[in-house]
């Protein structure tokens, strides 16, 4: 059992989990009641009403906003929100707690096998704007990824600003994937089948190591991008439309990249803002998921379509009346569930076809 991986819920927490565990259960022709009264966005599509009242309560309850009043608080309360918000899976037959060893230190990881014999391997980026986020904030959603793909997960731990400002934490991404593929025949893995995944932050390290391995003698099957960060550079409509209400807000992306930097002139390094790279041909096949209401959805789809121009076979999921981070909140919304599985899916198939 991986112990840091573990989130022990204080009594109100719990107490929240069990009311939201209702919200989940809400038969289908209710939800569907229910839908019709929630908000609609400029492109006709209708907020999921489960993800409406988590978007409403972190707006309001500052307990469950994404940023609170020190970055220690807010470490600690997206660890707690996850936990609270994650499904449930019986132990796997490995959870096993590593140390990935760089020239700038150690990098902790964690590793899963739901059966002990994975088809591939997810090396797995967790999201939280380069400040926050953890093993432990993405537990259940790696096990969601892992029981739908059938692969083994490495959760990478990688360095946070404003301790570690860019590039530590694509640094760390890149020796972890490379690790990967080290201790994949070890682990009974092939290393060709091995797919870079991440949400938001994770996403754009995703999409930043798959740009980086370009070339070299392994590379990833897929890289699954999940409402990716992938230009810091400029603010897009989405950021407009969604820059209040919907969890992650116009502020708060602000505040992520002036933490994770140490000077505006980074944002257009393609480390920083993978879609301003200049060459994008030859890169993993990618499969990118954007959420309805997302200030950041727009430049996800805007990457999925540069990447399909210069040839990369790409696969885009519009999750349509999702929010930021829905990937956290699968227990609440069985479509955010779904939405998962299939993320999952497209692991498995990018696996598969691995000769």
């Amino acid at each position: 059992m991986s112990r840091a991986t573990s989130v022990k819920l204080p009594i109100p927490f719990k107490i929240q989990r069990s009311l939201l565990k209702g919200a989940g259960r809400i038969p289908a022709p209710l939800r569907a009641a229910m839908a019709r009264l929630t908000t609609v966005n400029a492109d006709g599509d209708r907020l999921d009403p489960s993800l409406a009242l988590v978007a409403t309560a972190s707006a309001y309850i500052p307990s469950l906003a994404l940023v609170g009043k020190s970055v220690d608080s807010s470490r600690t309360g997206i660890e707690l929100n996850s936990a609270m918000m994650a499904q449930t899976f019986p132990p796997f037959a490995v959870e096993e707690d590593l140390v990935i060893d760089t020239e700038a230190g150690p990098v902790p990881a964690t590793r899963y096998s739901v059966d002990g014999a994975g088809r591939g391997l997810i090396v797995f980026y967790h999201g939280g704007g380069f400040v926050l986020g953890s093993r432990a904030s993405h537990d259940s959603a790696v096990r969601a990824l892992a029981v739908s793909s059938g692969a083994d997960v490495l959760s990478v731990d990688y360095r946070l600003a404003p301790e570690h400002q860019f590039p530590a934490a694509v640094d760390d991404s890149l020796a972890a994937f490379r690790f990967a593929v080290e201790k994949a025949p070890a682990w009974g893995l092939d290393p060709r089948q091995i797919v870079v995944a991440g949400d938001s932050a994770g996403g754009n390290l995703s999409a930043v190591v798959a740009q980086q391995v370009r070339g070299e003698p392994v590379a990833p099957c897929l890289q699954l991008l999940i409402y990716p960060v992938v230009d810091m550079s400029r603010k897009r409509e989405s950021v407009r439309e969604f820059r209040t209400g919907y969890f992650l807000t116009e502020e708060q992306i602000d505040y992520f990249s002036d933490t994770y930097l140490a000077s505006r002139d980074q944002l257009l390094d393609p480390r920083v803002s993978p879609l301003l790279a200049d060459d994008l041909s030859g890169l993993a096949p990618a499969h990118v998921v954007v959420a309805g209401f997302d200030p950041l959805r727009d430049e996800g789809l805007e990457y999925a379509e540069a990447l399909t121009k210069a040839g990369v076979p790409t696969t885009v999921e519009r999750a349509a009346g999702m929010i930021h981070g829905f990937l956290n909140m699968a227990l609440v919304s069985p479509a955010a569930q779904a939405s998962v599985t299939r993320m999952g899916e497209a692991a498995a198939k990018a696996i598969a076809t691995v000769e």
